[in-house]
Parts: C-alpha cells; sequence; structure tokens
C-alpha cells in the first residue's frame, strides 16, 4: 500500500511537470490546474471513505462509467464531481500508469496553444 504523503508527493511530482501547471488547495484537497482550470486532485481518507485516490478527468461520462464497471478496483466514482470524472486508487500504483491518466486528464483542459506547443 501507497503511503499517503509519498503517493501525494509522486502525484505532485507527475502534475506539476506538465505544462503550465500549478497546485493550490480547494476543497482542502491539493488540486492541481493548468490555466485556471482543474486537473487532478488528491484524496486520501476523503470523509471517511478509507481511499487514496487523484480524481482525473476521462473523455466523458461514457469511460468514466466503462472504467469503473470494468476495473472496480482501479477506478471509482469521485464524491461532489461530474460523471466524466474517476478516482484512480493510489493503494498499489501502476505510477506509469497514473502519470498517463494524469497527462491525459491534464490534454482534456489544456489550451489548444499548449497542445499544439507539443504538451507534455
Amino acid at each position: 500500500m501507497a503511503e499517503p504523503t509519498a503517493a501525494l508527493e509522486k502525484v505532485r511530482e507527475i502534475a506539476l511537470a506538465l505544462p503550465e501547471a500549478e497546485e493550490r488547495i480547494s476543497h482542502g484537497q491539493a488540486t492541481f490546474f493548468a490555466t485556471g482550470k482543474m486537473f487532478a486532485q488528491f484524496r486520501h481518507d476523503h470523509h471517511g471513505d478509507g481511499r487514496t485516490v487523484v480524481a482525473v478527468k476521462t473523455s466523458e461520462a461514457e469511460e468514466a462509467r466503462m472504467l469503473i464497471e470494468q476495473v472496480p478496483d482501479q477506478y471509482s466514482r469521485v464524491a461532489y464531481f461530474r460523471a466524466e470524472w474517476v478516482g484512480l486508487n493510489l493503494s498499489d500504483p501502476d505510477w506509469d500508469h497514473v502519470g498517463d491518466r494524469i497527462a491525459r486528464s491534464w490534454e482534456l483542459i489544456a489550451p489548444r496553444r499548449l497542445l499544439e506547443a507539443g504538451g507534455r
């Protein structure tokens, strides 16, 4: 099981390596933004749920639903978030996969100028 502080540090390292990414606290959680739009949020034991996850955006609600249904040990619904967001379990993470999901989430919110400049 990944220790929450170590997991946060790894998520932070991945997220802040993306162009124009910044970290702010939002609703008491470490949250990552680019050009004012959120692309990831770290959550540990949110409202006592016992989970450590990074919330990331998917392309649409259908993709999120499919991930949650097909890989329920890795993906979950994120409380208070829109349907296209998923929680990616960080209890025993594959950091390459986590990094890819965070980067995909960034790509979904990044302005065209960043994507055209080469993105990640």
